[in-house]
């Protein structure tokens, strides 16, 4: 190679310089950066192909969430057992009053002595005084201005027990007729269903599954809500999704006890159920 064509040349040029050159090795390294290039090129190429085939099979298979609503009653709270009370005591043995000694009032008549029954004769004055006056003879006791108790009329002999007022200012959990939603339970679910966030959880990045939260909420004797809070929390903002929706909606109809309209509690459970399409 002459002199003044060394510093510009390739040092593949220099190096195979008298050699065969198309033996191949020549081509080889003449070539291994473009033959590099190319296969870099066409593993990324590859890669970005699987990611792209995997999101799409992952995004056929959305999420889907529905809701299902279901009435909880409220459990009577368990209250002391009452003794039963003792029957009452029998009524006292009926006593009749003391006899008191009476004295038959004879009209005066003037009569034959023979002709007067020994129960028609005129007592004397000194026997009258302690002696009560009527339309017989009775012997008893001397009259001593003691007056004779008043006979009872007979009854039952039972004593009723005093009956004991309602408390309509309570709040109740078990009633005559349950607080209602205005058009009944039909109404309730589907107001529930149109406005509460399905995809609540789904969006929260829950697994597939059912979240049920219970809701429990007072129903005043106006029909208005207050006091909604969940009993539990199943996580993935569906808790604080049912508060809101029931907090949101309309009065109610009144609870009912005794004809009267009385506070009452509900108690609502609401299940979200998340699972792939």
């Amino acid at each position: 190679m002459e002199t003044n064509k060394i510093l510009t040349a390739d040092i593949l040029d220099i190096l195979f310089e008298g050699r065969n050159k198309n033996y191949g090795a020549y081509e080889l390294r003449k070539t291994y950066n473009k033959r590099i290039t190319y296969a870099i090129i066409g593993t990324i190429a590859l890669c970005l192909l699987l990611l792209v085939s995997s999101i799409l099979a992952n995004s056929g298979k959305k999420k889907e969430a529905k809701i299902f609503v279901q009435d909880v009653n409220l459990e009577n709270v368990k209250q002391d057992e009452k003794k039963p009370e003792p029957p009452p005591p029998p009524p006292p043995p009926k006593q009749e009053p003391p006899k008191v000694e009476i004295t038959k009032f004879t009209p005066p008549k003037i009569v034959k002595d023979e002709e007067v029954k020994k129960e028609d004769e005129i007592k004397d004055v000194e026997k009258l005084e302690d002696t009560k006056i009527g339309t017989i003879n009775q012997e008893g006791a001397k009259d001593l201005g003691v007056v004779a108790p008043v006979v009872e009329s007979k009854g039952s002999g039972i004593v009723e027990a005093p009956k004991q007022e309602e408390d309509y200012d309570k709040v109740f959990t078990v009633v005559q007729i349950a607080a209602e939603f205005p058009g009944g339970i039909t109404a309730w679910q589907k107001y529930l269903q149109r406005n509460l966030n399905s995809n609540i959880p789904v969006d929260n990045g829950a697994p597939p599954g059912k979240y049920t939260v219970y809701v429990t909420f007072i129903v005043d004797k106006e029909g208005k809500i207050s006091d909604v809070h969940a009993e539990n929390d199943p996580g993935y903002g569906t808790k604080d999704e049912a508060i809101r929706v029931i907090k949101k909606g309309p009065n109610w109809t009144p609870a009912v006890q005794n004809g009267r309209k009385v506070i009452y509690r509900h108690k609502q459970g609401i299940t979200f159920q998340v699972s792939d399409e």
